[in-house]
């Protein structure tokens, strides 16, 4: 007579056999993709050296002709766009603290529209108190019952056969 447990033994077994077949086809996929790039990447170097030279060289141009950009201030040219442009500008400061420090200092005023406040709960203290007191608190937890768990105890092949899984799961339901 056949246990559950035998029947559930079977299923995880052949469920076992099918992620090792799709294992071997993932690592000669990744032993493809690593032969591939090993012959291509030499070439791709040389060709990204190349192009920054390039553009370096079309760079110098345009900053030794400023005249031909007057108007308009920038122009597409072979596809290109080449020019002069307005920079965007950055701020930056060393010390955040003191920078706060010292718009509560001169500019009072403005200091709730410069300074972002931000308070949220600590998920992980949170997690540690009775649920009694996350009741108080308003806080539900979620899946907290006993799940179904059906993962392999995973190899770096096995987290990427999973996250193919999941993209064909995601397919399947959409």
């Amino acid at each position: 007579m056949t246990t559950p447990i035998d029947t559930i033994n079977k299923h995880a077994e052949v469920y076992a056999k099918i992620r090792a077949l799709l294992a071997e086809k993932v690592n000669a996929l990744q032993s493809g993709i690593d032969a591939l790039r090993r012959d291509h990447l030499p070439d791709i170097r040389r060709a990204v050296l190349r192009a920054a030279e390039a553009e370096d060289n079309l760079r110098v141009l345009v900053e030794a002709h400023p005249q031909c950009f007057i108007k308009p201030r920038t122009r597409v040219l072979a596809g290109i766009k080449i020019g002069f442009q307005k920079g965007k500008g950055a701020i930056d400061y060393a010390d955040a603290d003191a920078v706060v420090a010292r718009i509560k200092k001169h500019l009072p005023d403005q200091a709730d529209m410069l300074i972002r406040l931000k308070e949220t709960p600590v998920k992980d203290a949170l997690a540690q108190l009775p649920s009694a007191d996350l009741k108080k608190l308003g806080i539900t937890v979620i899946e907290a019952g006993d799940q179904v768990v059906v993962r392999p105890t995973d190899s770096e092949v096995d987290k990427l056969v999973d996250a193919l899984l999941k993209g064909v799961s995601e397919e399947m339901a959409a």
